[in-house]
């Protein structure tokens, strides 16, 4: 019997490293090696409930700790939170590691890691690069997307090389906003319940925006089928995942058909959601360890700005981020297609876990964290 191939994981307590190790150690198929901070941490705990887990203690800042983590395995699923790091040292350090030492030259690439310590392919954790799709036009520039699409970009352009590929191949597995994000607080847009007892959107979306919007629940899938298919269909490949382009005013109809309640999505200005959702903390530096006095570091405003401005102009699939459905569906055919899908399952879940009804779970007593940052507390060391 063939042993579990070792995959590598950064960013594995997040969102979307949650679902992928699951998914891995439950398909018998693969063993895990998560980098942590904090292997008490109740995320960590989670993921031990899934089956034996490998923990390296460190962080994705450290020569040290990314070796350790990548040595000897088969593959490596990387996902850095830009919402620590900031763009500039997201990029820095997806490319780069440190510089360790007084007069040291420049650091290593965290790819280039990979490659060193034997790792054969390598899942970069992506979201799109909407400011080129855009045309590079200034209003589309979000820190946090952009950051993530460049050096996606140039994991796929490095895939190419003939010297590279004799060692290390590499796959991009692309996401949007989690749907998740809707039933929870701490996002860009929480749910709530005005004083009539309406469940309550208010995203700036106008009347041609649209989101596409990935089910954390499927993201473990896809990323499995890149790793299975490593020395074919994944070796290059750009997953691009997503639910499907959904207007808020889908999701409120279909919040009222599963749970019988009212519901409404209610559109507003860009600048005045950013206010009413931040207020102050807007102009603080979207992320938490940026330096704010650095030129490069991009504040909470304009990044949501350009975010929410993105999305204006996606819907209908035709817009500025666009998805291939059939691909997602050849792929995963059991994949959630709609809003309403998605929170039927979301219903059945929360009942079976004792959480209640997804109308009981967007009451403020009970509405919860999804986004990692968030329950941080937008605080920790890098």
């Amino acid at each position: 019997m063939t042993s579990p191939r070792l995959v590598a994981i950064i960013g594995g307590t997040g969102a979307q490293g949650v679902p992928v190790v699951r998914e891995l150690l439950q398909s018998g198929e693969y063993s895990v090696r998560v980098l942590t901070r904090d292997t008490n941490s109740a995320r960590f705990k989670e993921l031990q409930s899934y089956g034996p887990i490998e923990s390296v203690v460190g962080t994705f800042a450290s020569e040290e700790s990314l070796r350790a983590v990548f040595r000897g395995a088969w593959g490596a699923f990387v996902n850095i939170d830009g919402f620590n790091s900031g763009e500039k040292t997201e990029i820095f350090w997806t490319i780069r590691v440190s510089i360790l030492r007084p007069l040291s030259l420049y650091g290593e690439a965290a790819w280039e890691l990979a490659i060193e310590e034997g790792v054969q392919f390598y899942v970069h954790g992506n979201i799109d690069y909407g400011y080129k799709k855009s045309g590079f036009r200034p209003e589309f520039h979000c820190g946090h997307y952009d950051a993530k699409g460049r050096m996606g970009e140039w994991i796929l352009a490095q895939n190419k090389d003939a010297a590279v590929r004799a060692r290390m191949r590499s796959a991009v597995f692309t996401t949007g906003p989690y749907i998740e994000m809707t039933l929870a607080k701490g996002t860009p847009f929480p749910p709530s319940v005005d004083a009539s007892g309406v469940a309550t959107w208010r995203a700036p979306l106008g009347p041609n925006g649209a989101i596409p919007f990935t089910a954390l629940d499927d993201v473990g899938v896809y990323v499995k089928f890149l790793f299975d298919h490593a020395d074919g269909e994944a070796d290059g490949m750009e997953l691009q995942a997503s639910v499907a382009h959904i207007t808020f005013e889908e999701l409120a109809q279909a919040f009222t058909e599963v749970t019988g309640r009212p519901a409404q999505w209610i559109d507003c200005d860009i600048e005045e959601h950013l206010e009413a959702t931040w207020g102050k903390a807007a102009d603080r530096p979207a992320g938490y360890n940026a330096d704010p006095t650095d030129p490069a570091t991009m504040s909470i405003r304009r990044n949501f700005a350009a975010w929410f401005n993105m999305w204006r102009h996606c819907g209908g699939n035709k817009g500025l981020i666009q998805r291939d459905y059939a691909v997602l569906d050849r792929i995963h055919p059991k994949r959630i297609k709609s809003a309403e899908e998605w929170l039927r399952r979301e219903n059945e879940k929360g009942l079976k876990l004792g959480l209640g009804t997804v109308w009981d779970r967007i009451q403020p007593e009970t509405l919860g964290f999804v986004l990692k940052v968030s329950e941080d507390g937008r605080q920790g060391s890098i």
